[in-house]
């Protein structure tokens, strides 16, 4: 056994463990083929720095998990990896180079690609570090990156197969166009954010001079691009200019009026001008009537030489010299302010530019279908909170098509050539044999491309005989937050179901966004973020582990309160001090923990093994079903209340009697809880834990791969549960009764205890040590009637009613306001019951055994009630 230090500190207990625990292999799989595999692959961090709260609380439930299933004696797989994460990192790499006067184009592909492998390198180490800090227990001998050879291998074979199979095309369509980082992006990753605008109302002439239509557009700088203006089919007000020419303002173009079902004649004027290289919609009008395409603006956002005098000048410029122009030239008709919403970049945060591009797309109906099919089936995504699932069936029954190729070097180069003299395109997992003849395409694939492959490709597919493959994959548990399901979630079920025919994982476990003190989500822009690792070092790995666990309702925000983080580190060391005491006071030659003797049990042995056994049951189904917070709440209530506060309390009579035989027996049990305790705690508080298990007499190298806790029949015991809960009932009454007139535990007092249960009696005379150690009474009266004092304190509990004569210590004006309030509240409880029990619903529809227990409260509070009512009338009488 080794001496424990008198106070927890996390640091002294946390130094070098985890390197430990590495050194002895414990976070590799078994391999154990006849016990049930258990996998989780982690959420891949970007590699673009350090790890926040919301990666700490992901890794948090993904390792208790692990760890859970691994004390239960499964073979778990917990494996790493990182995500390359192509647009966030080049910008930052992009930043960095910049501050150094260097510029990509200028270094040529390779050297700006080796770059961003250094970078790569130097984060990966740090977040490597703040695994370890956390205490995550991966298996970094089968880590991955989304640009390894192996992931590079999948990333080229399914882009390949969906090209083949007509899911993956190339073409020109109008695409969401960031002009800071000058590459397409997909809708999910543009965030709308209110602007300040406007309408800007302008007037378009008939070309035979005849007058002029008025025209509202908030992008004026877009009608260099203008190749029509629309009306509704059948709009009355504008049936006899349909096909008549307009003429484009300061550009002096001819457009056509035309008809299409696009325009809503009850927005605005009714009269729409079609910009069909630069708005979707514009887009499809113009295939519907062959318009041409005109874009007007280069890849930086500047306008191009379809714009006259303008080109050059940055959009926003433009559309200030233009509305100039339009005002002075008399086309102008008035600006209307508006605040409107537009799409922004997720990543540079500029405004997004609809443009007309090439680039390549998935085809995702044929996709969504499947995977909404699929879950209708028994082989589906559970999703836990299941209303999540409603959130992925919205977003696959009203799915675009994937833009998949982004205009940078840093990522997986798309498999596609063309050749030089043809034009022809190939596609392939390899290169062209004449590759003189052919030149690659130079983008790459968004980075949700390679990581909605993740849980099978970092298993060894395309290889689908992989020993890992065939053993890991489906994965069990995908832990994240719900505002991924776009992002990442379900782009791995289509992919996965596609690429193996099975769902990618059989639950889906969603937490929410991490929250500010004050409710706010946290970002850079706010100040508002708080680093986990400044968390581990002030209040260590397991307190902060034990807030994200314990804090977590699923698919619910939380908020980040150091005020918690203090009572997570004051509940581990209430668990470091009690591990104390029960150690120092083992004897020099006790054996690990083995199985007690019941038949040796008094009422209190047969009470907290009971309850012990409840706590195991419960916080294992709660983490079953991924119920953290509440099995937390199980935990905490047990080793605090039930195993700290009153059996230790409690056993200290025994330890510090004279009875050997009654001491050994109390010291066996002690150690067999306590051993219970942390391996039930385990998951959560890997370091404490450990450094507990293994000061004190244990078998096996680490608490880590010791068994989990289970139930044992022999313990239940639900008559020692009452009885229990009967005498603690009265020592915290007398309590109470001591601290209410000031009376110390070293003062004996009379006590008198009137029984409304005569069946009550025997715990009093079984346990007459520790009502003698716990009430110290100079008189102990215990009877079924009691003429009580006329001055005495007095509390009424079920079952009982305790009176301590305190005839020169209490007010009696003070003690009968205290039971008239305490009255009121009685008869409350018995009205609250009686209209309960009245209501024909609840007593027909209800649980059996809820009714029931709704007329015992009843009949208790009555009970009390009567017990209040004499003692005031007794008080009364007194004066």
């Amino acid at each position: 056994m080794t001496d424990l230090a008198p106070k927890y500190n996390p640091n002294e207990v946390e130094k070098g463990r985890y390197q430990t625990w590495l050194d002895e292999d414990l976070f590799k799989p078994s391999g154990d083929k006849k016990v049930h595999p258990y996998s989780i692959v982690i959420p891949p961090p970007n590699v673009t720095g350090k790890l926040h709260l919301g990666h700490a609380w992901d890794t948090a439930i993904q390792d208790t998990l692990i760890r859970f299933k691994r004390m239960q004696g499964y073979d778990t797989l917990y494996l790493p990896g990182m995500d390359h994460a192509g647009i966030a990192t080049q910008a930052k790499v992009e930043a960095k180079l910049h501050k150094q006067g260097k510029d990509r184009h200028q270094m040529g592909r390779e050297a700006f690609v080796k770059q961003v492998w250094d970078w790569k390198d130097e984060y990966a180490s740090i977040i490597k570090g703040q695994w370890a800090k956390i205490g995550l227990s991966l298996d970094y001998s089968r880590e991955r990156f989304t640009l390894d050879k192996g992931l590079s291998k999948a990333v080229k074979k399914v882009f390949v197969q969906l090209y083949k199979e007509g899911l993956i095309y190339r073409g020109e369509y109008i695409i969401n166009w960031d002009p800071a980082l000058q590459t397409a992006l997909s809708d999910i990753e543009v965030i709308h954010k209110d602007d300040k605008g406007a309408f800007y109302h302008v007037k378009y002439p008939f070309a035979d001079g005849s007058g002029y239509v008025e025209i509202a557009t908030t992008r004026p700088e877009t009608m260099f691009g203008d190749t029509a203006v629309a009306v509704a089919p059948g709009d009355e007000r504008y049936k006899d200019i349909v096909g008549k020419e307009l003429v484009l303002p300061l550009v002096g173009r001819h457009i056509p009026i035309i008809e299409d079902q696009h325009v809503d004649p009850e927005f605005g004027t009714g009269l729409v001008k079609i910009t069909p290289a630069h708005d979707p919609n514009d887009f499809q009008v113009g295939n519907r009537h062959n318009l041409k395409r005109i874009n007007v603006m280069n890849d930086d956002g500047t306008m191009n030489e379809e714009c006259g005098k303008y080109a050059g000048m940055d959009r926003f410029d433009c559309r200030e010299a233009l509305v100039k122009d339009l005002k002075e030239e008399g086309y102008l008709i008035k600006v209307e302010p508006i605040v409107h919403s537009v799409g922004h970049s997720e990543r540079s945060g500029v405004q997004v530019e609809p443009r007309l591009s090439k680039q390549w797309f998935v085809k995702m109906k044929p996709l969504a279908d499947k995977v909404l099919e699929n879950q209708k089936t028994d082989g589906k995504v559970n999703f836990v909170p299941e209303r999540f699932e409603g959130t992925l069936d919205h977003w696959m029954e009203d799915v675009h098509d994937w833009c998949i190729s982004r205009q940078l070097w840093w990522g997986h180069r798309i498999p596609a050539w063309y050749n030089k003299k043809t034009g022809e395109t190939y596609v392939g997992e390899e290169a062209p044999k004449d590759i003189e003849n052919w030149g690659q395409d130079p983008d790459v694939l968004d980075t949700w491309f390679s990581s909605a492959l993740w849980p099978f490709s970092t298993l060894g597919w395309p290889d689908t005989n992989s020993e890992d493959f065939k053993r890991y994959f489906p994965t069990n548990a995908l832990v994240t937050g719900y505002d991924i399901i776009f992002f990442w979630v379900s782009r791995m079920m289509f992919q996965s179901l596609h690429f193996t025919g099975k769902r990618p994982f059989n639950d889906v476990v969603l937490h929410g966004l991490m929250r500010d003190e004050q409710g706010r989500k946290m970002s850079k822009s706010l100040g508002n973020g708080v680093d986990p690792m400044d968390v581990v070092d002030k209040y260590g790995a397991d307190a902060l582990r034990w807030f994200l666990l314990n804090g977590t309702a699923p698919g619910q925000d939380t908020r980040y309160d150091p005020k918690k983080l203090s009572a997570a580190w004051n509940f581990i060391n209430k668990i470091w001090n009690a591990s104390r005491f029960v150690i120092m006071n083992l004897p020099s030659d006790a054996k690990p923990a083995h199985m007690p003797d019941v038949s040796k049990f008094d009422l209190s042995d047969r009470w907290i093994f009971d309850r012990l056994n409840h706590t195991v049951s419960e916080v294992t189904r709660l983490f079953d079903e991924y119920q953290f917070g509440e099995a937390g709440r199980e935990a905490y209530n047990f080793i605090w209340n039930d195993f700290c506060d009153w059996y230790i309390e409690i056993s200290k009579v025994a330890l510090n009697g004279d009875d050997e035989e009654l001491k050994a027996r109390k010291q066996e049990n002690l150690i067999w809880i306590l051993d219970q305790i942390l391996r039930l705690m385990h998951p959560i508080m890997p370091f404490v834990t450990e450094k507990l298990w293994l000061s004190m007499p244990h078998e096996g190298k680490s608490i880590m791969v010791a068994e989990y806790p289970t139930t044992h029949k022999e313990f239940e015991n639900k008559q020692a549960d009452s009885d229990m809960a009967f005498l603690i009932e009265i020592i915290k009454a007398v309590r109470n009764i001591r601290m209410e007139v000031n009376a110390p535990m070293s003062s004996p007092i009379d006590i008198m205890i009137q029984l409304d249960d005569e069946f009550n009696k025997h715990v009093l005379d079984e346990n007459a040590d520790y009502v003698e150690n716990f009430l110290h009474p100079k008189e102990l009266t215990v009877a079924a009637e009691i003429e009580a004092p006329k001055l005495a304190k007095t509390a009424v509990i079920p079952g009982a009613q305790i009176f301590v004569p305190l005839t020169e210590l209490v007010n009696v004006d003070d003690e009968l306001a205290k039971m008239e309030k305490e009255e009121k509240r009685l008869e409350g409880e018995v009205q609250r019951a009686e209209k309960k029990l009245a209501n024909k619903g609840f007593v027909d529809h209800a649980p059996e055994d809820v009714v029931n227990n709704e007329k015992e409260k009843k009949a208790d509070y009555e009970s009390q009630l009567a017990g209040v009512r004499e003692r005031i009338q007794d008080l009364k009488e007194s004066k």
